[in-house]
């Protein structure tokens, strides 16, 4: 009797030995699971679409591990503008080093990384290329997805990174490059409702400071121009000359620069021959004249907003308490930001702007953008070697006839800040 007892316990033991060990490898493989589950994913940014190689690792809680960049402003600016056969060669001299410095400054290698997303449309066609082709030998290398970044979706979707905005929501993308009005409806899909007809507004301003000759200024040599006019700004008169945009009129929400430079520059041609300087000589009006263009530039930026605001009520684009988000190289302009929140506030609109280092090209803004691609599971390449690079590209459906056909009427406009 004891003896079959005996055999009873252990059978039981046995059995609650196997019973426990099975318990013990489920639990251990759903925590397996939800380890893997929730780990963070981590992309690395390729951003060479113009004149910065820039670099960075960012995860999926939005944290930037490591980046880098290398400005080639300096060198553009020596030469009176952005060269792309220079830009390429030194994208070139630098792209390893960037990204490496930036895997480096993030404690990470290709290996912990789950995707690099890359700048392929839009910007300089040969800048483009050196960011691409180095992004295939990385993939090629490591097996790792590649995720093509549309440059200018980019920039509007950086302030995500920062602070909590749900789609929908107004970007304004104001470079050297581009001045775009469009609505972010998700993280791949955008409507185009104003756009530049010619000059972008970072082109006027460096063209008139060239024509300014503003670098022969010992406080100006190492800014870029648009940054050189804002500084001078400060101590001009914004309404001493009147630089009118003929755009202004037309009832759309697409820029035009081209005629405000044109009458900058032959202002400035006036001025040097009355007061008889010539070479690298600065005119004596410089202040008030660098305020005039900003104010004319900014005036016409401030009315286009205001259209843009009247038609996406009128379509039910944009939620009640809506968010307005402002990048691009120019956003750095801290008289244009407070001209924009006057215009925000007659619109009940919150306005969100990056800090200025994330204004301008970097690496963050596109690991970002892979980033959220890749949560959603849309635009990862099917086939990474066979990627092409593309230097126009519409940030997304264009219904800026449709806008224009409309004739939206708006009030008049009173920017109350001084430079």
């Amino acid at each position: 009797m004891g003896e079959k007892k005996n055999k009873t316990m252990m059978h039981l033991s046995h059995y609650s030995y196997s019973v426990n060990r099975a318990i013990w490898k489920i639990t251990r493989n759903f925590h397996k699971t939800c380890q893997r589950l929730s780990k963070s994913k981590v992309v690395l940014g390729i951003e060479t679409s113009c004149d910065d190689t820039g670099a960075a690792v960012v995860n999926t809680e939005g944290q930037i591990l490591g980046e880098a960049l290398n400005s080639q402003t300096k060198i553009h600016v020596e030469h009176g503008g952005i060269n792309p056969s220079t830009a390429k060669s030194l994208h070139i001299e630098q792209i390893k080093n960037v990204v490496t410095t930036a895997l480096h400054r993030a404690g990470t290698t290709l290996q912990d990384l789950d995707a690099i997303a890359v700048t392929t449309e839009p910007g300089l066609a040969p800048c483009l290329g050196i960011g691409l082709g180095y992004a295939k030998e990385l993939v090629a290398e490591s097996g790792l997805p590649m995720i093509p970044i549309h440059h200018m979706q980019a920039h509007a979707l950086t302030a995500r990174l920062l602070e909590h905005i749900e789609f929908p929501f107004l970007v304004l993308l104001i470079s050297g490059g581009h001045s775009i009005l469009t609505v972010a409806q998700d993280v791949d899909r955008f409507l185009l409702i104003g756009r530049g007809l010619d000059t972008s507004p970072g082109d006027c301003l460096e063209k008139v400071a060239r024509c300014l000759n503003l670098k022969s200024l010992p406080e100006c040599q190492n800014l870029s121009g648009g940054a050189a006019i804002e500084m001078l700004a400060k101590g001009g008169d914004p309404k001493r000359f009147a630089f009118n945009a003929a755009q202004n009129r037309v009832p759309s929400c697409d820029f035009s620069f081209s005629g405000v430079r044109t009458q900058a520059e032959t202002h400035i041609q006036k001025e040097r021959e009355q007061e008889g300087i010539s070479g690298e000589s600065v005119i004596s009006t410089v202040g008030d004249l660098c305020a005039s263009l900003q104010y004319a530039i900014t005036f016409q930026i401030c009315r286009r907003l205001q259209r843009a605001f009247s038609y996406c009520e009128l379509q039910g684009l944009l939620p009640e308490n809506s968010t307005l988000v402002v990048s691009g190289g120019v956003a750095s302009n801290q008289y244009i930001r407070q001209c924009l929140q006057q215009v925000c506030q007659m619109n009940s609109s919150r306005l969100v702007c990056p800090p200025p280092k994330l204004c301008t090209d970097n690496g963050v803004m596109i690991a970002w953008n892979g980033v959220e691609k890749l949560r959603i599971g849309r635009g990862v390449s099917s086939d990474p070697q066979s990627e092409n690079y593309s230097p126009r590209s519409p940030i997304g459906e264009d219904v800026t006839e449709e806008l224009f056909r409309l004739g939206l009427k708006i009030p008049r406009l009173k920017l109350e800040i001084q430079p």
